[in-house]
């Protein structure tokens, strides 16, 4: 698993290959605010728990707003259903506050490194659209109105 570098457009373009990417969602990792987990973290419960056969999130973004790469984005995710082929799957570690509650638990540099993940990503895929698990799922999945805030 690597930590992404700033990426460009072309790059994200080139990993996708020939999929057609119209939508990028954001998850949260239903973690308590605080708790660290890396990509490696949630590649284990995907497989081992979810049977998957890798993590369902093309990107991880931790507390500390690193990127971690997850499934290559050639590769549908598996993070939505019905919306894995044509998307993005991004997942920020956090979404429930110490009650183990909904909160958008977001720290400061999980937000700039979302916009600048998701600005790139936008000029790699201009008709993309951005929502949040939420838009799809009967979830609070992630804890904040992802499609106003990035559109």
């Amino acid at each position: 698993m690597k930590t992404t570098q700033r990426q460009d457009a072309a790059t994200f373009r080139n990993l996708a290959g020939k999929r057609k990417i119209r939508e990028i969602i954001v998850h949260c990792s239903a973690t308590p605010e605080g708790r660290e987990v890396r990509a490696t973290d949630i590649r284990r419960w995907h497989t081992r728990d979810r049977g998957f056969s890798d993590i369902g999130y093309h990107f991880v973004v931790s507390i500390d707003g690193t990127v971690e790469t997850g499934r290559p984005l050639h590769r549908s995710g598996a993070h939505c259903l019905g919306h894995n082929r044509h998307s993005v799957g991004i997942c920020y570690v956090g979404g429930l506050n110490r009650h183990f509650k909904s909160a958008d638990t977001r720290t400061a540099k999980q937000r700039a490194t979302l916009e600048r993940l998701i600005t790139t990503l936008k000029q790699a895929f201009p008709e993309a659209i951005v929502y949040g698990h939420r838009d799809f799922a009967r979830k609070d999945c992630p804890c904040f109105n992802a499609h106003a805030e990035y559109n």
